[in-house]
C-alpha cells in the first residue's frame, strides 16, 4: 500500500515531515494562507503555491484510496481477489490504472463474449488461442448449437473471436503498455467534418492539423476540442504519417503488433494463425484503440484544463492585485450612447455621495449640461480621481472628460480608464441588491467602476472569480477544479495585502482566512450595532467568532487608529508577547519602535527564538515593523492613451501607442490600447530573446509600450509588437512567403516538429490570426 505523505513529499521535492506537519495542521481547520504565514517553523517553510499543490494532491490521493477500498471489496465479493492483484490495487497512485486493473471485475451490459461464454465456445477461444495447430473450422464443428443461436461456423468462431478479444481488451498491462506508445508517440488528428467549411472558419488552423500528442499545448488542445464539440472538426488520436495528416497505415498497425507480442502470438502458418491474427486485429481497431484513445484524450483535456486554469488563476492574482489608486472621492462613469452615460459619486471610502445620468455623446450632445453636472459634483465633494469605464463610449467620455480637465485646472481631477469587465455582473447580483435595493442597476455599475479604481481587490472580490474575463477557454473546463482555484487564489491575495476590519464589505471579509459569509455579516452587523472595533480582541464579541476563527483570521485583520498599534499589522496577537520583549529589551515603546529601521536593525533575530517562535517567524516579524501595514501592491500607475486614437480604424501600421495588458494567454498577451478593441501581442513580438511563456514579460496590469503591425477592420483584430524595431511592411512579405502557421509559428499543414518551435517573427502575420481564433470566445 501506498504511504501517501511519503508520495507527495517525494514529488513536491520537500522533507517528509514537512508534509507531516502541513497535512496535520489542515486536518485541523487551518488555512494555507495561515499556514503559509504563521506556521513556517512547523512546515518548514512551504509557500502559498507549495501548499496549494500539496492540498490538491493530498486531495486526489485520499479520493484514489476510497475509490481502492470499494474496488477490492467488489472484486472479494466475486471470490477472484488473489494477493497479487490486491498488491497491484494497493500500489496504484493513478486512477486510470487503477480502472485498468479493475475493468476485468467490473459489472457491464451483457456482451457478445459473454453469450459466446455461456453457449459453452470458451473452451474453443482457449483451445485456439493455446495451440494454433489446431484447424478452427474443424474444431468449430463440435460447438455448433441452434437452440443456442451459434447454428454455423460463422457464428462459433465469431463467438471465440469476442471471448479472446474482450479478455485480451482488459488486459492491464497490455493497455498500460498500448497508452505508454501511444502517449509517446501519437498525434493528436483532427480534420474538418466535410461541407462544414464556411460555418468553421474561426477553426481553419484546425482544418488540417496534426501534433505530437505529447506537445500539445493546452490552447490548441482546448481549441481542438471545442471545434469537435460545435461539430466542426474529426478528432482522433493515433500515428502521423509524413506529409499527411490523414494516416494511411498498413492492414497491421504498430498496436497490433504489440499485442501478439505481448501476447506470444506469432504467424507461422499453421491451422490458426490467420484466425488469431484476425483476433488481434479486431481487439486493437474495436477494442483497445477506442479504450486508450479515448482514455489519453480524457488526460489530454484534463491537462489542457489545468494549464488553462493556470493561466486564469495567475491573471487574476494579477488583477486582484493591481495598484489601487487609493481612498480618494471618486466620480465613476459608465459610458453609453443612447442610453447616456451613468455617473457616480463615491467617497474616500467607497460610500455613495450621489448619482445621474448625463448625454455628452451622440445622439444628444449635451455637453455643456453633462460639463456643468460633472464640475459641481467635482466642487460639492472635493473629488480627485474620475474613472471610466471601457466599453461602449468610452473614449469619447475620456475625452469629454479631458476637455473638462483642460477648461478648469483648479479642480486637480486626474482620469482613469478602468476596466470594467465584470460591472454589470455586480449591478444585477444579490450582493449589489441588497446593498444598493432602490438604486438602478446601471448605476449600480457605475459605483463599481468608481470603487474598482479605489481598490481593485476590495471590489472584484464582490464578483464569482470565473466571471472575470481574462483567462483562455475558461468556458471549456471543469468548472469545479475552476472555482476551486480562482477561489484559491483570491484567499491568497486578500489575506497577503490584509483588511481593514472597520471598512470592509461582506465580501472581502468573507475572503479572509477563518472566516465566512455568515461570520463576515456578524462582523457588519456588530460594527453597525455598535461601532468601530477598537481593537482585535474586540472581535471575539462577535456572535459565532470563537477561538479557532480568531487563530485563523487576526493576523489578517487591520484596525487603523486603534488601541494597540500592532493591530495594524500581519503580527500575529499570538506574538505580541514578544514584541513587547523586543520593546523592553530596546526601551522603546511599541509604538515608538515601529518603522523604527535603525533600532530595529539592530536587535538580533537570535535572542528572541524560542519553542514557540523560530527564526523565521522572527525575522518577518522585524521586518513587518519596519513597514507595519505596509501594502504589497505597486504603485498606482495608468497608460496614457493617445489621442486622436479612438477607434479601431484610427490605427495605422507602425503607430507607437501605450497601453494596459488586460489578459495573458500562453500564446501572447491582449492589450488595451484605447480603441475598444484589445489588440495581440503575439509570444513571437514580445522580447527580441526566445521564450517560452509570455509571463516571462508581461502580467496583467502592466503598463506597455507597443507598436502597430497590421490592423484588420472588418474581423476587429489588431496585431501588437513589443519590439521597436519590427518592421510592419518586411513581416507582411515575410508571413506571405510562408505556409499560414497556427499560434505558435508551427506549419498548419504538416507534422509539427520541436526544432520549428521558436518565437519566430517571421510567422508572425499567420501567427497573429491563429492567435485571435484560439482566442476567439476566451
Amino acid at each position: 500500500m501506498i504511504n501517501i505523505l511519503q508520495l507527495i513529499a517525494e514529488e513536491l521535492n520537500v522533507q517528509p515531515r514537512q508534509v507531516v506537519a502541513t497535512v496535520a495542521l489542515l486536518d485541523e481547520g487551518a488555512t494555507v494562507p495561515f499556514i503559509s504565514r504563521y506556521r513556517k517553523e512547523v512546515t518548514g517553510g512551504l509557500d502559498d503555491t507549495q501548499l496549494r499543490n500539496l492540498d490538491e494532491r493530498l486531495r486526489y490521493l485520499r479520493e484514489l484510496e476510497e475509490r481502492k477500498v470499494g474496488i477490492l471489496k467488489i472484486i472479494d465479493e466475486q471470490g477472484k481477489l488473489t494477493d497479487e492483484l490486491k498488491a497491484s490495487i494497493l500500489n496504484c497512485v493513478a486512477k486510470n490504472t487503477l480502472e485498468d486493473l479493475y475493468l476485468p471485475y467490473k459489472k457491464k451490459r451483457r456482451t457478445k463474449g459473454q453469450i459466446a461464454i455461456e453457449a459453452g465456445i470458451e473452451p474453443l477461444a482457449d483451445a485456439l488461442f493455446s495451440n494454433p495447430e489446431l484447424a478452427p473450422e474443424i474444431e468449430a464443428l463440435k460447438y455448433i448449437d441452434a437452440d443456442k443461436d451459434f447454428s454455423d461456423l460463422k457464428t462459433v468462431l465469431d463467438g471465440a473471436k469476442y471471448i479472446l478479444m474482450e479478455r485480451f481488451a482488459e488486459d492491464a498491462s497490455l493497455i498500460a503498455k498500448l497508452r505508454s506508445f501511444l502517449t509517446e508517440h501519437g498525434h493528436l488528428i483532427s480534420t474538418l467534418v466535410e461541407g462544414k467549411e464556411a460555418e468553421a472558419a474561426k477553426f481553419r488552423d484546425y482544418f488540417e492539423y496534426s501534433e505530437a500528442y505529447k506537445k500539445v499545448p493546452s490552447h490548441r488542445a482546448l481549441a481542438v476540442y471545442r471545434g469537435r464539440n460545435e461539430g466542426f472538426l474529426q478528432v482522433k488520436i493515433d500515428l502521423p504519417v509524413e506529409g499527411d495528416v490523414k494516416p494511411k497505415l498498413s492492414d497491421v498497425h504498430p498496436g497490433q503488433i504489440m499485442i501478439a507480442e505481448h501476447l506470444s502470438i506469432e504467424n507461422l502458418d499453421r491451422p490458426a494463425d490467420k484466425w488469431l491474427a484476425e483476433v488481434i486485429r479486431w481487439t486493437w481497431r474495436i477494442k483497445l484503440h477506442t479504450h486508450i484513445e479515448t482514455d489519453l484524450m480524457t488526460s489530454l483535456r484534463e491537462k489542457a484544463e489545468e494549464g488553462a486554469i493556470s493561466v486564469f488563476a495567475d491573471n487574476l492574482k494579477d488583477l486582484l492585485l493591481a495598484a489601487p489608486a487609493g481612498a480618494k472621492a471618486t466620480i465613476g462613469l459608465d459610458p453609453g450612447l443612447r442610453t447616456g452615460c451613468k455617473v457616480a459619486v463615491v467617497d474616500h471610502t467607497g460610500k455613495l455621495l450621489d448619482h445621474c445620468a448625463i448625454y455628452p455623446t451622440p445622439p444628444r450632445n449635451q455637453i455643456a449640461e453633462s460639463a456643468a453636472i460633472l464640475v459641481n459634483f467635482a466642487r460639492k465633494y472635493n473629488v480627485e480621481l474620475v474613472a471610466i469605464g471601457n466599453g461602449t463610449a468610452s473614449r469619447e467620455t475620456d475625452k469629454f472628460v479631458g476637455d473638462i480637465i483642460k477648461e478648469f485646472p483648479d479642480l486637480k481631477l486626474k482620469k482613469v480608464i478602468v476596466n470594467e469587465a465584470g460591472a454589470s455582473i455586480y449591478s444585477a447580483s444579490e450582493f449589489a441588491a441588497k446593498e444598493f435595493p432602490d438604486l438602478d442597476v446601471t448605476i449600480r455599475g457605475a459605483v463599481s467602476i468608481a470603487r474598482r479604481l479605489q481598490d481593485p481587490l476590495a471590489e472584484l472580490v464582490k464578483l464569482e472569480p470565473k466571471s472575470i474575463g481574462v483567462g483562455q477557454y475558461q468556458h471549456d473546463v471543469s468548472q469545479v477544479q475552476l472555482a476551486r482555484s480562482l477561489d484559491g487564489v483570491v484567499e491568497d491575495c486578500v489575506n497577503g495585502v490584509g483588511v481593514d476590519v472597520n471598512m470592509a464589505s461582506v465580501a472581502l471579509l468573507s475572503r479572509v482566512s477563518g472566516l465566512n459569509s455568515r461570520i463576515a455579516q456578524n462582523i457588519v452587523d456588530h460594527r453597525d450595532a455598535n461601532g468601530i472595533f477598537a481593537s482585535r480582541e474586540t472581535l471575539k464579541k462577535v456572535p459565532r467568532f470563537g477561538d479557532k476563527t480568531f487563530e485563523q483570521s487576526a493576523g489578517f485583520l487591520r484596525i487603523r487608529g486603534g488601541d494597540n498599534p500592532l493591530d495594524n499589522s500581519s503580527v500575529h496577537p499570538e506574538a505580541y508577547q514578544l514584541v513587547e520583549s523586543m520593546s523592553d529589551k530596546t526601551g522603546k515603546e511599541v509604538a515608538r519602535l515601529l518603522g523604527d529601521s535603525s533600532t530595529l536593525k539592530s536587535i538580533k533575530a537570535n535572542d528572541f527564538v524560542t519553542e514557540q517562535f523560530g527564526l523565521p517567524t522572527i525575522k518577518d516579524i522585524l521586518s513587518e515593523l519596519q513597514k507595519p501595514g505596509r501594502d504589497p501592491r505597486p504603485e498606482f500607475k495608468t497608460a496614457d492613451f493617445k489621442e486622436g486614437v479612438e477607434k479601431i480604424s484610427d490605427l495605422k501600421p507602425s503607430m507607437i501607442l501605450e497601453g494596459t495588458v488586460t489578459n495573458v494567454t500562453n500564446f501572447g498577451a491582449f492589450i488595451d490600447i484605447g480603441v475598444h478593441q484589445d489588440g495581440l501581442v503575439h509570444i513571437s513580438a514580445m522580447s527580441e530573446n526566445f521564450i517560452s511563456d509570455p509571463r516571462e514579460v508581461v502580467k496583467a496590469g502592466d503598463i506597455v509600450k507597443v507598436k502597430v503591425m497590421e490592423v484588420d477592420v472588418a474581423r476587429k483584430r489588431v496585431g501588437l509588437s513589443m519590439r521597436m524595431s519590427d518592421d510592419p511592411e518586411q513581416m507582411k512579405s515575410s508571413a506571405g512567403q510562408k505556409p499560414d502557421r497556427n499560434s505558435s509559428g508551427h506549419s498548419a499543414k504538416k507534422n509539427f516538429s520541436p526544432k520549428n518551435d521558436k518565437n519566430s517573427g517571421g510567422a508572425m502575420g499567420g501567427a497573429f490570426a491563429a492567435a485571435f481564433a484560439n482566442a476567439k470566445n476566451k
